[in-house]
This record gives structure tokens, sequence and C-alpha cells, in this order.
């Protein structure tokens, strides 16, 4: 997910130092001189970025004009394979600029994003706005029966089509200027929208100073908090933040409720206090615009418009499937509330049961449940043995190896850099991991692309991982929880499905595919995390190195069902928050906040969960790629967990004839056909929801 944040400050220091700047000394205006040709993160500067951003837009409106006054008739080599070939140099600086700036800004990147994303919109839509060139795309699709095609040029020959079409080409004059001015307008508040929950995340710490308060919380996240307080000056003080592996343990083990409410509220609440980071004005606003765009479009509501370019197609089969999972999970969501409500009440406690009990409460339920608690499970995830875990499943499915490189320039000092090959000893591409929070980094984990895979344009694939993991701290490493563990394996098929792609063309290569199929290679992965067989291989004590024992695995497995009704539920009412938000039909601007409370209320979410993200955060849909398409990852899930059934009918979670069939038909095919044809392919067959459920623990439910 993209995430893209907007400041005003430095602007006028930044367009000086552009002026000063000579190509000369520009790493952008020549070819990389590194190995592999990864960007020279050493040697770029800031200052770099709007000189090249403009030379690349230059060059590539000089490639479009070329394309456009070829007095040849249009065929796919001329036309469609010479766009595929345009714009590298600018490619090449928004793939450095905008990957920094979501894991690594500051206020000199975001000065430069406010300045060049209006003039990046605005060369985007005179591309896709250019009537000659749209003719051009017509002329060879509507011809396309009378030429010998391969499979992936067709679908390269439909995603230019329909990128045209649905960047208003069939538009009238006028129409078109009023989509110009609406996808500039879009792109201005997804910057407000993304820098406001940023700094709101940044801008709250629960500082402690009595070590009673402290009560409950394992020692491991007591000495992170008081590293926090040291960092920020306040030694022998502790800090908590609002990032996950601050906040998370701290909802989970503090004994003091009243904290515990205190800094809960303070994350539910970002971006809806009365400051100038409120987000609601900027949803109400998007909200419309995205309305009016879709009907511009030929579209009843924007929804109908993302999901006709989706596996899903329309909203009404994202809803039959979010309400079939609905369904099944909140009878076991309110079972839960009740016996998180008998706990309390059993231990004295007069107060009602509330989202900031919660994850304490099912944290003392699984202890005494299970006999199990996240602490003892997290002594057996190092990270680095987690890691060298997925790339042990990469290279016992795939053939592939991951070497580190310590001679390559990094994105950020915290990165790690590794150099991927084949079963053959042969270089696929360049891995890089980048792991701990920082002030400027976006939260959550993504995966993304420095460069993108190629047969056309001879280029090997650079991804990237990004993550907010618990850090190391004192002579202690990072110790990961299990949900941590499995988010790890999570990306890191993300990055498979990036450097695996054997793709000619780019605009299909990687995770170029339907955004309810790209989640597919990802969660699969997830599977492989938790299953006993390659736990034994990864899962190590920090201390000792002895493997996780069977007694504890033992534990984890029967414990999977737990609290599956509150995650489900938590989950998918973010995702039907989502497709309300995007079903509207009307233009006219909502009250965002009355619109989500009346939304949650619908759906009967209970009082005792909040939805996953409240609006003036869910940057999934206000601020990344996500928007009327949240539900891809339970879509996706039902594939990965059809996907790997097909794995364990073979008795053998990796067999090599699954892996191969998995590789051929999903990781290296990219968009270059159908992803159901595709899955087919790979299965046999559609895939069935009763995995899911299974997995889930949600079939007793069903009815």
């Amino acid at each position: 997910m993209k995430k893209i944040t907007y400041l005003i400050c430095f602007a006028g220091l930044i367009m000086q130092s552009c002026k000063q700047d000579a190509s000369t000394d520009n790493p952008f205006f020549s070819q990389f001189n590194t190995p592999f040709e990864v960007p020279p993160f050493d040697k770029i500067r800031d200052h770099h970025y709007l000189p090249a951003f403009r030379e690349g837009m230059k060059k590539h409106c000089a490639e479009i004009t070329a394309i456009i006054n070829n007095s040849a008739t249009p065929d796919f080599q001329n036309t469609v394979e010479a766009l595929e070939k345009s714009g590298q140099m600018l490619n090449q600086v928004s793939a450095v600029f905008f990957n920094l700036q979501q894991a690594n800004t500051n206020d000199s990147l975001n000065a430069i994003a406010e300045i060049i994303t209006p003039e990046l919109t605005a060369h985007s839509d005179a591309i896709f706005l250019n009537e000659k060139l749209f003719e051009r795309i017509k002329t060879i699709y509507q011809n396309k029966e009378k030429i010998h095609l391969t499979t992936e040029q067709e679908m390269v020959l439909q995603k230019y089509y329909d990128d045209f079409v649905r960047g208003g080409a069939n538009l009238s004059p006028e129409n078109k200027e009023r989509l110009k001015q609406i996808n500039g307008e879009l792109a201005l508040l997804s910057f407000k929208f993304g820098n406001n929950q940023l700094k709101e995340t940044n801008d709250y710490r629960l500082v402690i100073e009595n070590k009673k308060d402290l009560s409950g919380l394992p020692d491991g996240v007591i000495a992170q908090a008081a590293e926090n307080a040291k960092e920020d000056g306040l030694d022998g003080k502790w800090i908590f933040t609002l990032h996950n592996p601050s906040i998370i343990p701290f909802l989970q083990y503090a004994d003091n409720r009243n904290l515990r409410k205190q800094i809960y509220e303070a994350y539910i609440n970002r971006g809806s206090r009365d400051n100038d980071n409120n987000n609601w004005d900027n949803i109400s606003k998007m909200v419309s615009l995205r309305v009016q765009k879709a009907k511009l479009l030929g579209y009843p509501d924007y929804a109908s418009y993302v999901l006709d370019n989706n596996m899903a197609k329309t909203p009404a089969r994202v809803y039959q499937l979010c309400n079939q999972i609905w369904d099944a999970a909140l009878p076991v969501a309110k079972q839960e509330a009740a016996e998180l409500q008998k706990m309390i009440t059993k231990e004295g406690a007069k107060f009602k049961l509330a989202p900031w009990d919660w994850r304490y409460y099912a944290e003392k339920r699984k202890k005494e449940k299970y006999n199990l608690n996240e602490t003892e499970i997290s002594e057996y995830f190092p990270l680095e043995k987690v890691r060298e875990g997925a790339f042990y499943v990469a290279q016992k499915l795939f053939g592939v190896t991951f070497s580190q490189r310590n001679d390559l320039p990094l994105p950020h000092p915290d990165a790690l850099a590794f150099e991927v090959k084949n079963a053959n000893g042969e270089h696929i591409g360049i891995y890089y991991a980048d792991y701990f929070p920082r002030a400027g980094k976006s939260s959550g984990a993504w995966m993304d692309a420095f460069r993108t895979q190629s047969k056309l344009l001879h280029s090997t694939p650079i991804i990237t991982n990004v993550c907010n993991f618990t850090k190391p701290t004192g002579n202690t490493p990072a110790l990961l929880t299990f949900d941590e563990a499995c988010t790890l394996f999570h990306e890191f098929g993300h990055a498979l499905h990036g450097l695996l792609s054997q793709c000619t063309y780019p605009s299909v290569a990687g995770t170029s595919v339907a955004r309810d199929f790209v989640e597919l290679p990802s969660q699969i992965m997830e599977n492989w995390a938790a299953d006993p067989e390659v736990l034994k291989i990864y899962a190590r004590h920090w201390k000792t190195g002895a493997a996780i024992p069977q007694q504890l695995i033992n534990k984890i497995q029967a414990s999977s069902h737990f609290n599956q009704g509150f995650v489900v539920t938590e989950f998918m009412s973010a995702a039907l928050l989502d497709m309300a938000y995007h079903c509207i039909q009307s233009e006219k601007p909502i009250d965002a906040a009355k619109f989500e409370k009346e939304t949650l209320e619908k759906i009967g979410l209970l009082p005792e969960i909040t939805v996953r993200y409240r609006s003036p955060y869910f940057g999934h849909i206000f601020n990344g790629g996500y928007s009327a398409g949240y539900y891809a990852y339970t879509w996706a899930e039902v594939l990965d967990a059809d996907a790997f059934a097909a794995f364990k009918e073979t008795g053998d979670i990796f067999n090599p004839e699954k892996a191969q069939d998995f590789l051929e038909n999903i990781l290296t095919k990219g968009g270059a056909d159908e992803p159901m044809k595709l899955y087919r392919q790979f299965r046999g067959q559609e895939p069935d929801i009763e995995p899911l459920l299974k997995r889930k623990g949600l079939m007793t439910s069903r009815k």
C-alpha cells in the first residue's frame, strides 16, 4: 500500500536547491553504476528528485509524441510495446522517491511530494486523455482478432485499452477537463489524509513515571519502553506509542485499566480530534469526488468502477462473500464477549467489558485455557531465525536462495540486502528487508519494488519488504510475536511474487495483478509459517538455540481458533465500512462521522469491538490502493486456504509437483493471464470457501 504524505514547509528551499543542481551530479541522469544497477542510495540527495522527475516527464512526453507521430499503421510493436518501453527514467525516480518517502520520510521529501504530485497527476492525465494515442490503441484493440498475439500480449493490450477508457479517453472535452480536476483534487486530499495520519500516530506518547503502572507488562516490553524514553531524553521513564509493537502488548498485558483506556482512545481517535490533523472533511470530499468520477465514467458508484477491474467484478459478489463470513463470525464474537465478561465478574470487578479490555482479558483467557502466553512464544521467534525460516521455505518450494550482500547501497542503515539466485545459481534479483519502526516510517507492513522484472526491458527485479516489528533491546535480539512472524512470511510472499516473475511486459509483471488476487501469494505463505514441520526448522529459542518443543506447538495449534470471532468481525467490519463508503451513489458530501457510526450500527458490530480501522486513519482506502478493495484480503484468504489444502491433500506440504504448479501458474505469471484461469490451472477447480471457514473455526456457526 502506498502512503504518500503532504507537507508545504521547506518548498521554497527545495526549489532553490533544484535550481542550483546540475544534471552531471544527479544520479538519476545516468545509468546507475552499482552492482546489479541498484539505486545508489548513498549518492541520492533530496535536491536531486525534482529535476529528475521533470526530466523524466520531459523524456516521457517526447517518447509519447514519437509514438503518436509514427506514420506506420498502428500495431502492437510500434504502439503498445513502445508504450511499455517509454517512461523508464520517470519510473525509476518515482520508484525510489515514493518508496523512501513511505519508509523514511522527512520534511524535505514531504515538501517535494507536495510539489510534484499535481505535476505527476497532470502528466498521467495528459497521456490517458490523449485522443491520438487512444485512437492508435483502439485501432489495435478493434483488430486484435486479426493479429497473432500471445496470451500475455492480449492481456497487455486489454489492460491499455481498459486503462485509457477508465482514464476518461471516451469522455467529451468538457468532462475530460472535469476528470482532470477531480484527479488533481483527489491526489492532494490523499496527501493531506496521509500526512495527518502520520502526524497523529507520531504525536502521541504515553509517558509513565511510576513503575507500578507497568504492572503486568513483560520485561521485554518494559525494556523497549525504557529505550523509547531514553531516545526522547526521558531516561528513567517509560514511553509507549501508537505503533503496533508498543500499543498492542500494552493493551494485552497492562493491569492499569485507566492507562489502557487512555492509549486505546488515543489510537482510535487519530484524525478525529479537533485540530489541524482532523480527517473527517477530507474523507467527505474524497467520497464525493469518487462518486463524481465514477459517474463521469459511466458507473453508478465508485465500488462498481473499482471492482469492474477485479476478480469480484461487482459489489453484489463482494457483499455475498463478506456477509457469509460476517454471519459466521458474529455469533462467535458474541460468545467470546460473554466469556470475557464472565472472567471480569469472576475477578470481582463491576465494570462492563470495553474495547480497551478485550485484548487484556483475551490474553488472560488464553493463558487460562491453553496455558499459553505470547511472551513464552516470542522466546522462540528471534527475527533472524524467522527470516531464515522464510528463506528455507522459498528454497524448499521453489529452489531459490538468498545471500546477504554487504556491498550494496542501502535505502536505510537499518535495511539489509540479499541477492536472490535460482537453483542453478543464476541471479534472479535483489531483495531488501527493512524491519523496524521509526518516526519517518509509515505504520504497517508492505512490499514494493525499486525495479520491476521485465524481459522486454532486460530488467531483473529489485524488491523491498518494509515492516514495523518489535526492535531489539540491549543484549536481547528482536523477538517477534507469532503474529509478527506470520506477517514476515506474508510480506515475503509478496516479495516472491515480484522476484519470481517471468513476464515480458512490465505492466503485467510481478504484483501487477487484480487487487483481490495479489494477496494470494502472500497469504499462502502464512500457512507454512504456522505449520509444525516448518516451525521445528526455524522457531529456535534466542538463548539456547533449541527448537520449539512439540508441547508448545500443540498449544499454538490448539489455540489457533481462539478469539477468531473478534479477529474476523474486527476485520470484516472494516471491509464492510469500505464497501458502504464506495457504494454511495449521491454526489452530495456526507457527514462522514455520522455515516461511519450508522454503518457500523447497521451491520451489528458489537460495542466491545472497534472496527479495525476507523475512517480517519483507514489509510488503505483513503491513502492507498484498497478503496472498495479491503475485502480483497478475505477474498484471497479463500484462495490461499484452498490452495494450501492442495498441498496438504498430497500428504507433503512441500510437494514438488504442487510447488512447481504454483510457481508456473501463479508466481511467474503476474498479470499475464486471467487470475481465475491461472488459479484453475494450478488447482484444477475453482476455490472452495470450506477450508477457510474450517481454518478459522467458524464451521460450527455456519447455517
